[in-house]
């Protein structure tokens, strides 16, 4: 995220959620979908009103902002007012109370999107709130305190997950202060409510009927949040697509996070071995972990139609998952379950989501296919956990992460030898201590990935990554032709696997293969928007240079640096030399200059020691248009 993209602001935050909501979707899916879809509109109409803004509706929430705190606290005490008349006029199973928190405080403004401390605090204030009830932080009530004709009750500090400092709350009475006329009190509530309230109601009964007839008679339900194909930043593919989104991590101990984490990614991995789907790359849906985000606007971001969100909360042994799958063009929930199980049943809960999942785009699978899918794990808990531990420091690419990974991992396979993904993704961690220069001896080192390599797939011959990281590895100790079939056998196995596609095409590539390489990488891309390795943009400017199309290599090496700053020594290096071959030689050098800035002591006779092109010819042409950008 560059500096530019966002901004701070202080701000007024009202976020709302639904009391119970998984115990309504349980008793009677489609009623349930029609209230929140009616509930929302009156608060959409009232946060207008206030001169409000949402910033978020996913699932049953609502995150909105406003200038005013004043306006806020209002609208908060009008949106309960007219849900609760509403819900006097509705029958038992079909009332819905929503808990309200309210927050001024310090953002962080993405386009349309709004995060930060301010928002969690909003969100864990609303989460304290009692069904139908309004919390406000200190730094909300100092700024209404004798502006607004409401009474508060101050409810204490509390400790909120994930900030530092216990949060001063207040309760705001609904009621207000001044005490209506006897005549009035003895009027039942609907009829003290204000007309244009009761407006608001006419309208939402008149609505509801049309909303009933979308939701049970034509499921193609139509709404103002739903995603626009015109607006999708790529092409929506013409089978099933899903993004699963990070999962939330309700667990009072924000050590769990990796759970909730890996648990999702564990989610994309069995959705991607599936052929009949297209499935979104982790890191591309993780850019949106922590924000509020818009079902709609994921979609259209990532071009795809289903978007999976979820929650997930430890509890000692016990565990609880919540999941549902949205249909983004129409807004309806294609499923929503929650699983209260043993955590020792969570590969279980795995395996079932992704059927769901599944099912509900309504994809039949053949028996092999239901077999690839379901995990092929480790019955040993403690053993997953270790390596669900391990992929969160894998994220962070530097030494100190990499040997706690390395080191979780290890305790993984001590616990359950046959574990096959732990030996595959130690194979990974091997490889990043040997670009990370752990490994004094390089061949050495790629020679024992090979054999964690051969050992991951000789426990699980359908592990996609083993394949494709013993690919890349044979490219390292010069074995092309077996590094070409491993990565081509990792892609079948896998078909929606980000990695899988660029280890491909690097291989490809390598091999003196790069027509065949380009459509490899750009699979990549569009499985990875977000790309899943931070050298596919160059990567595929190396492979159109090879194929001498310049303009192609330059834009790809240019979107290299838009999406991952300037410092990005080796899009520098490759734009360097596209533009000798395009005869920009002022332009070349002062790419070549940025190379230097970056890393002073870099060396052409050290670098082409590390260019693993199978043909020297390659390797002495790059070498020569680097000299002629100005490098040494």
């Amino acid at each position: 995220m560059t500096p530019e993209r966002f901004k701070r602001k202080l701000t007024a935050i009202l976020s709302a959620d639904v009391k119970g909501y998984s115990r309504l979707m349980g008793q009677d899916e489609q009623a349930t979908l029609l209230t929140l879809q009616e509930d929302k509109e009156v608060m959409a109409s009232l946060i207008q009103q206030h001169r409000g803004r949402i910033v978020g509706t996913a699932g049953d929430s609502l995150l909105a902002e406003f200038a005013s705190v004043v306006d806020a606290v209002q609208c908060a005490v009008e949106i309960q007012q007219v849900l609760r008349a509403k819900n006097a006029m509705l029958p038992e199973n079909r009332r819905m109370q929503f808990r309200i928190g309210i927050n001024l405080g310090d953002v962080i403004e993405e386009g349309d999107t709004i995060y930060g401390d301010g928002v969690n605090i909003a969100a864990r204030l609303e989460g304290l709130a009692e069904a139908g009830g309004i919390y406000i932080s200190e730094s909300a009530y100092q700024q209404i305190e004798n502006k607004l004709p409401l009474r508060y009750d101050y409810v204490g500090e509390h400790e909120v997950k994930n900030i530092a400092k216990p949060v001063r709350v207040y309760r705001a009475r609904i009621e207000p202060e001044t005490t209506p006329p006897k005549s009035e009190q003895k009027k039942p509530l609907w009829k003290r409510v204000p007309t244009a309230t009761l407006c608001i109601i006419a309208v939402l009964v008149i609505a509801g009927a049309v909303t009933l007839y979308q939701f049970v008679l034509r499921p193609s339900l139509s709404k103002t949040d739903v995603a626009s194909k015109e607006k999708m930043a790529l092409p929506l593919p013409d089978k099933p697509s899903i993004a699963v989104l990070p999962f939330v991590n309700m667990s009072d101990d924000p050590k769990q996070e990796y759970l909730a984490d890996g648990f999702a990614e564990e989610i994309i991995n069995g959705l991607s071995r599936c052929p009949h789907i297209v499935v979104i790359a982790r890191n591309s849906t993780f850019v949106y972990k922590g924000k509020p985000v818009k079902i709609q606007q994921v979609a259209e971001d990532l071009g795809v139609r289903n978007v999976v969100e979820g929650s997930l909360r430890k509890m000692g042994d016990q565990v609880r998952i919540t999941a549902q799958l949205i249909d983004a063009l129409t807004g309806q929930h294609l499923f929503s379950e929650q699983y209260n199980r043993e955590l020792k049943d969570i590969l279980v809960m795995q395996d079932e989501i992704i059927m769901k999942i599944l099912s509900a785009v309504q994809v039949k699978l053949t028996a092999g296919e239901d077999a690839l899918l379901r995990s092929k794990g480790t019955k040993n808990l403690e053993a997953y956990l270790k390596l669900m531990q391990a992929g969160q420091y894998i994220q962070s690419f530097n030494r100190e992460n990499v040997a706690l990974a390395r080191r979780l991992t290890e305790e993984a396979i001590a616990l359950d030898p046959r574990y096959a993904y732990a030996y595959a993704t130690l194979c990974n961690i091997q490889l990043m201590e040997t670009n990370l220069g752990v490994h004094k001896n390089p061949r050495e080192a790629y020679e024992q990935v090979v054999k964690l390599g051969e050992k991951a797939i000789a426990l699980d011959e359908s592990n996609a990554l083993a394949h494709a990281f013993l690919g890349v590895t044979y490219v390292y100790v010069n074995e092309y032709d077996k590094a070409v079939s491993e990565v081509e056998k990792a892609v079948s196995l896998d078909p929606n696997s980000a990695l899988a596609y660029y280890e491909v095409g690097s291989v490809l590539d390598w091999a003196g293969k790069s027509q065949e390489a380009v459509p490899f990488f750009r699979k990549c891309l569009r499985l990875s928007p977000i790309p899943v390795h931070p050298a596919t943009l160059f990567r595929l400017g190396m492979a159109y240079l090879n194929l001498g199309q310049y303009d192609e290599a330059m834009g790809s090496c240019k979107k290299a640096l838009q999406l991952y700053g300037s410092d990005h020594l080796f899009a520098h290096l490759w734009l360097a030399a596209t533009y000798v071959m395009m005869g920009r030689e002022k332009e070349a050098h002062a790419e070549a200059a940025e190379v230097l800035r970056i890393d002073p002591t870099f060396s052409l006779e050290s670098y082409a020691k590390r260019i693993p092109y199978k043909d020297q010819g390659t390797i002495d042409r790059h070498i020569s248009t680097f000299h002629k950008a100005g490098l040494k």
